[in-house]
């Protein structure tokens, strides 16, 4: 499970199972995405009543279609704050590893 400490305008999470390294999120990102996550979430609770009450087969094909899509709107959605946000960040500082690992991101993305 991510730490997670807040300020009145930010949010920073550090995830013991990630690279080690921490992304400070102002409150709207943070929001956006975290209501992102919640709506995903309900959509697989749903998932798993419709396969405990023995939903027809497409019924719930559809529904996890639905659960993809969000999960990529998702992706796009912190794939943007992050090239907005980290990737500026790193350049203009003058780390352009930073490119390198947002390749190997985007190649990971598109499996």
């Amino acid at each position: 499970m991510a730490d997670i400490a807040k300020t009145s305008d930010e949010v920073q999470v550090a995830c013991p199972h990630c690279s080690g390294k921490t992304k400070v999120r102002d409150d709207k990102e943070y929001k956006d995405l975290m209501n992102r996550l919640k709506r995903i979430e309900g959509q697989v609770r749903g998932v798993e009543g419709m396969l405990e009450n023995n939903a027809y087969c497409t019924d719930i094909l559809t529904q996890v279609s639905a659960i993809t899509s969000a999960l990529n709107s998702f992706n796009k959605a912190l794939l943007a704050n992050h090239m907005r946000t980290c990737v500026v960040d790193n350049i203009r500082e003058g780390n352009e590893e930073v490119i390198d690992e947002l390749v190997t991101t985007l190649q990971k993305l598109m499996k």
